[in-house]
């Protein structure tokens, strides 16, 4: 008999007439009372075991099926489904032993009818599942954990709204879709110094946002919790920049309590990126509308104390530099739409600028209503500002230079001890999925610090493109202890009203 798990061809025809007849065991114990109390040790040992050792098979009888291969019952356990699979715990100790072992609920949890992926269950339920602060369980605690009961508590979450408000473009919609619903401008958009700022009508601001953004998804506040992604500002270690971060949250908390919003969670977009990338550590390089943000996180903590490197130049910024190279080779377009896309689809960061210089890379696109437009250099120069800001006029760090001196300070700090936490580099933001821009700072990097400083680093490229921390968001509200690990209920925040959320 092969190896147990082993998907395996059979008869035609065979494999339904033994459902069948697995469906008359699932009848029989219908109806059944659990197991007694005895038993309760053998179901612990049961859901720690990986696998289904001789000794118990020996041991343990599943009546009439005892005559099938092993391999052959696993699969008519997968065609039952995962309901009746967990039904049979009640059947015996053998059909417990069976039916509880982790590999059989990995298949249900990769099952393409879920929209899961198996390494995000994996690494969410290992290491987000405790809630803030993160608590990562070590890697021989896969063993303990019971994936069966994991699938019952996941079925039982009841999914959230997400919101990721960027500095430029929101995204919204269910944590049980593939992906975010629906878009549009967000109200971070006039100026990220207001954020904070008391004066400001930020609490209305708020609401409104808020309200529209349900009416779009047709969902009324009430019956669902809220993830929120928070912006990346005031970076500073500051008592007024944690002030001014502390006033944002208890103002998003408030406008959305008052909306009747049952339980509230709010993370940073530098760590739900982090998150989408399967790390709860490391140097998360968000390139946003405005500006980009070098955060340093640790255990799903942004490291303030270590320092927020950032840079004046933006998405907006980027689009317009392609805007004036186009205007100087009398390539005519008003759009800063079209502008947007012409950069989305034909520009890239070259690996070695001089050397691109001297090659032939013009390339077309046509947008309907506005024409055919064809770019030469301008593909290339648009992202090179990145690293040379003085391309544009401005004067300051390009952004190997931003990282390298977060890697400094990181290294400096000794936080922990060893190096690896900061060597993970992730890269979000829509400028950020430029062709070549992972590869671009990944070389730039490894060249401003000293050997032992660049050995072990990897520049991620945005997981998810422009929807990552959407994705981050989608992690944390499908969680088997979502919400009551992650959410803050009204209740609580109005008994501390000053509740400080460290992410």
């Amino acid at each position: 008999m092969g190896t147990p798990w082993k998907e395996r061809d059979n008869p035609p025809g065979k494999l339904p007439i033994m459902t069948a007849l697995f469906r008359k065991v699932l009848d029989s114990i219908s109806g059944r009372p659990s197991l007694n109390s005895n038993s309760n040790s053998d179901s612990v040992a049961a859901r720690r075991s990986l696998r289904w050792s001789a000794s118990s098979s020996s041991s343990l009888s599943l009546g009439v099926f005892d005559r099938l291969p092993l391999d052959v019952l696993v699969q008519i356990v997968r065609l039952a489904g995962p309901k009746d699979a967990a039904k049979l715990c009640v059947a015996s100790k053998s059909w417990r032993s069976l039916v509880s072992d982790n590999r059989l609920w990995i298949f249900f949890l990769q099952d393409e009818d879920e929209p899961w992926n198996w390494d995000s269950v994996f690494f969410s339920e290992m290491n987000l599942r405790s809630g803030y602060p993160v608590q990562i369980y070590p890697s021989d605690m896969s063993t303990e954990l019971s994936l069966m009961r994991i699938y019952g508590e996941r079925m039982k979450v009841p999914g959230a709204v997400i919101i990721d408000g960027g500095s430029g473009y929101c995204k919204f919609g269910w944590s049980k879709y593939d992906s975010p619903s629906g878009r549009s401008a967000t109200f971070l958009v006039s100026n990220m110094q207001e954020f904070g700022n008391i004066e400001s009508p930020m609490y209305s601001r708020l609401r409104h946002f808020f309200a529209t953004i349900y009416s779009r998804m047709q969902v009324k506040t009430s019956t669902q919790p809220i993830v929120l992604s928070l912006p990346i500002c005031h970076y500073d270690d500051t008592d007024s920049a944690r002030a001014s971060r502390r006033q944002l949250k208890e103002a998003i908390h408030s406008a959305l309590f008052d909306m009747n919003v049952p339980a509230v969670c709010t993370v940073n977009q530098a760590i739900l990126a982090l998150y989408a990338a399967h790390k709860t550590s490391g140097i998360v390089v968000n390139i946003g509308f405005q500006a980009t943000s070098v955060v340093p996180i640790l255990n799903g903590k942004i490291m303030h104390s270590v320092g927020v490197e950032a840079i004046g130049i933006g998405a907006l910024k980027v689009t317009g530099f392609l805007k004036e190279q186009m205007q100087q080779n009398n390539i005519n377009c008003e759009s800063l739409y079209t502008i947007r896309t012409l950069k989305e689809n034909l520009c890239y960061v070259a690996y070695d600028y001089q050397a691109e210089l001297s090659k032939d890379t013009k390339a077309s696109m046509e947008i309907p209503g506005e024409g055919v437009f064809t770019l030469s250099n301008e593909r290339y120069k648009t992202g090179e500002i990145l690293f040379q800001p003085r391309l544009t006029g401005m004067r300051g760090m390009g952004l190997h230079q931003a990282v390298a001196l977060c890697i400094d300070h990181c290294h400096a700090a000794e936080l922990t001890g060893d190096d690896s936490w900061f060597k993970t580099i992730v890269l979000t933001g829509g400028t950020a999925c430029l062709p070549g821009l992972a590869e671009r700072l990944d070389k730039e990097v490894r060249q401003l610090l000293p050997a032992s400083s660049g050995n072990g680093i990897k520049v991620i490229p945005p997981p998810y493109g422009v929807d990552t921390p959407w994705f981050g968001a989608k992690l944390i509200s499908n969680l088997s202890t979502f919400p009551d690990s992650w959410c803050v209920v009204k209740k609580n925040f109005r008994r501390k009203s000053r509740f400080n959320l460290a992410w």
